[in-house]
């Protein structure tokens, strides 16, 4: 998917625990999914890589970077989110970063 160039994307990618693929996706599915869209966020894609035991997405918000960061602290400090964060199956480690398009 191409995002168009007025929006600003994140890429996360999570290093899951041993054997929580299924639980994590269920989890991110009815729990994270729609808190992002309510937040006005759109998730562009997202996939598991199951041999590796990673789950790598994109989200994207309007706007330059600092709208999109203004839109995330709002997000990351909603006490939906918080509860959504309290019931997550664990992590080994995460990555999260602002990637600069190159195609």
């Amino acid at each position: 998917m191409v995002v168009p160039e007025d929006r600003t994307v994140m890429l996360r990618r999570y290093r899951l625990a041993d054997g929580t693929a299924d639980e994590f996706v269920a989890w991110w599915r009815a729990r994270i999914l729609p808190l992002r869209a309510a937040a006005g966020f759109r998730v562009d894609w997202a996939y598991l890589d199951r041999e590796n035991e990673t789950f790598t997405w994109m989200v994207s918000y309007p706007g330059g970077r600092a709208d999109f960061e203004a839109a995330e602290d709002t997000y990351s400090s909603s006490p939906e989110r918080a509860a959504a964060i309290a019931v997550a199956p664990p992590l080994r480690d995460a990555s999260v970063g602002y990637p600069e398009r190159v195609v």
